[in-house]
């Protein structure tokens, strides 16, 4: 910590007293000056100690020596005493009580070399500190980023030695990783400066924290915020210039590991499309635990480059899930198991539209990814987010029908099961849409519909019963599909 006028007031030998402005006197100084000249400014940084005897000073010039001396941003005035003067001028004295500048009379047996002594040894005390103190802090940093922490223990890491909170922010601003809970919430005070910050380094305030934001030097844009209640001392701003590094090193291996993965995925869906899914669920098993449950419905996306790329990079951090699995075939993302997921994630993103397949079983799935790019290139000729193959295929059918006939064969068809939904005992309408939609599957339907699978078969019974249909035959299916579809469209 640097030397204030505090300490080297309280340094006894020196016999130092405080003639003005003593609630300044927790200043730093950052180094001594001596000099009789009357206007000094030309030769001063700031912060300085100044040590003068007064030989050009009387009762008039000492106000305005004093005022210039503010301005020139020093930290405080030595005056020596019993040589030009007896005593500091009392002019002096009042305006620099009055403009708060802190003035300390040296008494004539104290050489000024003596407190240049002193303060050049407290600044090189603390530039040992500090050196020490980066050094350290460096260490760990890097310990942290070989080690298991990644660039989150990093992040954790940086803000216990700053005495601070850090978050790391992706492009988009998004937080990637946050040294605490309690750092999330200076991510929306920050937005304004970081659409700001293009390269480098901006300073902003927010609340009681001073924060650095610093761009890390990776192909994909991200930035580092660090927070402290204090402005950061060198040591603070060497320690985040090393996080900074370290992290821009960690990310960008990460990002073409990344890269590597991708390639791999891609691959394996091209398996999967020639039809080796013996092969491809095998290696998805090696890699990553465990595969998609089937059936699949498939989930095509098409879109932009740049917006298939970043639903990519949304979705990496849940491709390690066995309930996902996702690829890129040509121009298209494809993802398997949590498509629903993968649909809000695309639609978040904007200009992509996808298309799912009905369900198809592993060795099927040829035919799923037919399905599904056909749907999708409808919903991006219709500016759809969402089209469904099973509803493109029934809306296709259903333009060669007489409407009016089409019409009367739905109701006819679904008023027993509207009659019976009226009376609250039930939603088979609505069971037996999302069944046909399933493909029949019990589980799926049943779990999409929130209810048990022995709910569901009893529901279908009744449809059953009502309609005298047999639900087991492709051709009854296919007759309450169309009249399903019918009737949504009126």
């Amino acid at each position: 910590m640097a030397l204030t006028l505090a300490a080297l007031v309280a340094e006894r030998p020196l016999g130092l007293r405080v003639r003005a402005a003593e609630a300044g006197l927790g200043r730093a100084i950052g180094w001594v000056h001596p000099t009789e000249l009357t206007d000094p400014q030309a030769f001063l940084e700031g912060g300085e100690l100044l040590l003068t005897t007064g030989l050009a000073l009387d009762e008039t010039t000492s106000p305005g020596y004093i005022r210039r001396l503010v301005d020139a941003g020093v930290a405080g005035l030595g005056f020596g005493v019993g040589l030009s003067h007896e005593s500091i001028p009392r002019s002096l004295v009042d305006t620099a009580e009055e403009v708060g500048l802190p003035v300390l009379e040296v008494p004539r047996k104290t050489p000024f070399i003596a407190i240049t002594r002193a303060v050049s040894s407290a600044v090189a005390a603390d530039e040992y500190a500090s050196l020490v103190r980066t050094g350290k802090g460096q260490q760990e940093l890097t310990r942290t980023a070989v080690g298991k922490g990644g660039p989150g223990g990093v992040v954790r890491k940086l803000a216990k030695l700053v005495d601070g909170w850090v978050l790391l922010l992706d492009s988009s601003g998004a937080i990637t990783e946050a040294s605490s809970a309690s750092a999330r919430p200076f991510a929306d005070e920050i937005r304004e400066d970081l659409a700001r910050l293009r390269a480098g380094t901006l300073v902003t305030v927010a609340g009681d924290y001073e924060i650095v934001l610093q761009t890390l030097d990776t192909r994909a844009r991200g930035v580092l915020a660090v927070g402290t209640p204090e402005p950061l001392d060198a040591a603070g701003q060497h320690i985040v210039n090393t996080a900074v590094s370290l992290l821009s090193l960690a990310l960008e291996q990460n990002r073409e590991h990344i890269g590597a993965l991708r390639l791999l995925r891609s691959g394996l869906c091209d398996l999967l499309a020639a039809g080796h899914s013996e092969l491809a669920t095998r290696t998805m098993k090696s890699l990553w635990g465990g595969v998609p449950e089937a059936p699949w419905s498939v989930l095509v996306v098409a879109g932009t480059a740049g917006a298939r790329r970043s639903l990519a990079d949304a979705l990496d951090a849940e491709v390690t899930r066995e309930k996902l699995f996702f690829g890129e075939s040509g121009a298209f993302v494809v993802a398997l198991g949590d498509v629903e997921a993968v649909a809000r994630q695309a639609s978040r993103i904007g200009g992509l539209h996808a298309g799912l397949s009905e369900p198809v079983s592993t060795v099927d799935f040829p035919a799923g990814l037919r399905q599904a790019k056909q749907a999708a290139e409808v919903a991006k000729a219709e500016r759809s987010p969402l089209v469904r193959f099973a509803e493109h295929a029934g809306r296709g059918f259903l333009e060669m029908v007489d409407s009016q006939a089409a019409q009367a064969f739905a109701d006819s068809l679904l008023a027993p099961l509207r009659q019976h939904d009226e009376t609250g005992r039930g939603e088979l309408v609505a069971s037996l849409t999302c069944w046909l939609e399933h493909h029949g599957h019990w589980d799926l339907a049943s779990a999409r519909l929130g209810v048990h699978r022995h709910t569901l078969r009893n529901r279908m019974r009744k449809v059953a019963e009502l309609t005298g249909r047999d639900l087991d035959s492709p051709g009854v299916r296919a007759e309450f599909w169309v009249a399903l579809q019918v009737s949504a469209r009126t």
